[in-house]
């Protein structure tokens, strides 16, 4: 496992230590979860993007699967 640090304020750090709750643990949840957050959010954008690529494009997918299933 890696090791990461931050400074805080001195306020800050006896507050935390009062809470007396496992920061390691809880910092590591919050960093996970922004991760999938900007995850989900990066592949939003890529769809958007393929999709402004398709704009104008003319498909009729009930058309096609008629004639699959008609060609059997």
């Amino acid at each position: 496992m890696e090791v990461i640090s931050i400074r805080i304020s001195k306020e800050l750090k006896e507050e935390m230590r009062r809470l007396d709750l496992d920061w390691a643990n809880y910092l590591r949840d919050i960093i996970e979860q922004k991760i999938r957050q900007e995850k989900i959010k990066q592949a939003c954008q890529r769809m958007d993007e393929i999709r402004k690529k398709t704009t104008g494009v003319k498909f009729d997918s009930v058309k096609v699967i008629r004639e699959a299933r008609n060609s059997r």
